[in-house]
Formats: structure tokens, C-alpha cells, sequence
């Protein structure tokens, strides 16, 4: 089976690829996973803290990311998995991709605003032809709509 996987963070433009991948996925039988990075640089703390610290985090993200699985499950009839990682956010993408070889798609939310399409978008198109798998990046001003046209 083919995934398509997504990266979930505090962005705008992250709804929007959560939505074309799921999207994707419902209409050419594929899976969704779902990525989430915790940065080491925010708990350079004392050891116990940094542990308390990262397993917030985790709880975080493991609601924010129950609020996308439903919608994927309920709206689209896919059933995403989440995997969360530690390190440099665009290392773990790279990484991820190459510890799951049923990855066929990385989808990532451009920015809509004027600072550019964020710093992923940035670094992972830089180094796109390295990559073993394309990249969509999806406008994070695409209404409902319209990505539900393209997909």
C-alpha cells in the first residue's frame, strides 16, 4: 500500500496537507501517516524537567493529531497512524521516509502569507532530488473546495 505522509505542526498550512493527504489517499486506496517532530533543542533542561517536558509534548500532539484521525476516519474512510519522532525536523522526515518504504508521497503545507512557504518547504525542496519520493507541497490557502476539485 502506498501512504502519503504529512507532518503535523503548529502551522496553518498544516491543515490543508492533512486534508489533500487524506484526500489522496481515500480515492487511490492508500494510507496516511502522520508525522510529528519534537525538536531537542526545547528541553535542554535539567533531565527530569526536559523528560516532563517532552512527554507534554507528546500528549500535544497526540490530541492534536485525534482531532485529524477523526476527520480522516470519519469523513474520508482512512485511518491514519501517527509516529512521533525526536531531532532536526527535516533529518526525521528524511529518516521516517527510510525506515517505511510503503512512503510514496510526502505532502507538505506551503505558507500563505509573505514570509515564504516556511522553512520544510524550503529545505526539503532544496534538496528534493535527493530525496526517494516526490514532494506536493500544498498552497495553504487553497480552500475546501478547491483542493477536493484537484483531488
Amino acid at each position: 500500500m502506498r501512504k502519503f505522509m504529512v507532518v503535523l505542526d503548529d502551522s496553518r498550512e498544516c491543515l490543508n496537507a492533512m486534508r489533500f493527504a487524506a484526500m489522496r489517499a481515500a480515492k487511490t486506496g492508500g494510507g496516511v501517516t502522520v508525522l510529528s517532530v519534537i525538536p531537542p533543542d526545547e528541553f535542554n533542561h535539567w533531565i527530569g524537567v526536559g523528560d516532563i517536558m517532552r512527554e507534554e509534548a507528546r500528549e500535544r500532539i497526540e490530541a492534536h493529531f485525534e482531532v485529524f484521525a477523526k476527520w480522516m476516519r470519519d469523513k474520508q474512510g482512512v485511518n491514519p497512524e501517527l509516529v512521533i519522532r525526536n531531532g532536526n525536523a527535516a533529518d526525521e522526515i528524511v529518516a521516517q521516509i527510510t525506515d517505511d518504504p510503503e512512503i510514496g508521497v510526502l505532502v507538505l503545507g506551503a505558507g500563505a502569507d509573505n514570509k515564504g512557504p516556511g522553512p520544510l518547504v524550503t529545505q526539503l525542496s532544496r534538496n528534493a532530488a535527493s530525496l526517494p519520493i516526490p514532494i506536493t507541497i500544498v498552497p495553504g490557502d487553497l480552500s475546501k473546495e478547491k483542493l477536493e476539485a484537484i483531488t
